[in-house]
C-alpha cells in the first residue's frame, strides 16, 4: 500500500520560508512522478511543482517559479518543497501526490493524473 505523509506546514509571516516534506512508502517503482499541489478554501486544487524520480526533471507553476524549489532524497524516499519569499496568497492546504511512469509536460501539474495522495499539511502566510 502506497503511503505519502506530508509534514512541515505551519504559520509564517509574509517573506518567510517553510520546507515541506513528503515521505513515501510502499512504492515498488523507482521511476515515478511526484507533485506538490495546493488548495485554498473555495478554490480549485492547483499544481505548484513537479519532479520526475529517476530522471530529475523539474517543473514549476508560474505562480511559484523563482520562490519554490522541489528536490528529492532517494535514500530517504522523500521529496521536499522549499518555499521562500512566501506571500499571503500562498496560504493553502498543501498535498503531495505520486503516480508511476511518465507524464507529458502539459499534464505534470494536473491533479487528475496522480494516483496517490497524502493527507495534506496546512500553510498559512500572514501579512
Amino acid at each position: 500500500q502506497v503511503q505519502l505523509v506530508e509534514s512541515g506546514g505551519g504559520s509564517v509571516q509574509a517573506g518567510g520560508s517553510l520546507r515541506l516534506s513528503c515521505a513515501a512508502s510502499g512504492y515498488t517503482y523507482s521511476s515515478r512522478c511526484m507533485g506538490w499541489f495546493r488548495q485554498a478554501p473555495g478554490k480549485e486544487r492547483e499544481g505548484v511543482a513537479f519532479i520526475y524520480i529517476g530522471g530529475g526533471r523539474i517543473y514549476y507553476a508560474d505562480s511559484v517559479k523563482g520562490r519554490f524549489t522541489i528536490s528529492q532524497d532517494n535514500a530517504k524516499n522523500t521529496v521536499y518543497l522549499q518555499m521562500n519569499s512566501l506571500k499571503p496568497e500562498d496560504t493553502a492546504m498543501y498535498y503531495c501526490a505520486a503516480r508511476s511512469g511518465h507524464l507529458a509536460l502539459s499534464l505534470r501539474l494536473s491533479s487528475q493524473f496522480y494516483n496517490y495522495w497524502g493527507q495534506g499539511t496546512q500553510v498559512t502566510v500572514t501579512s
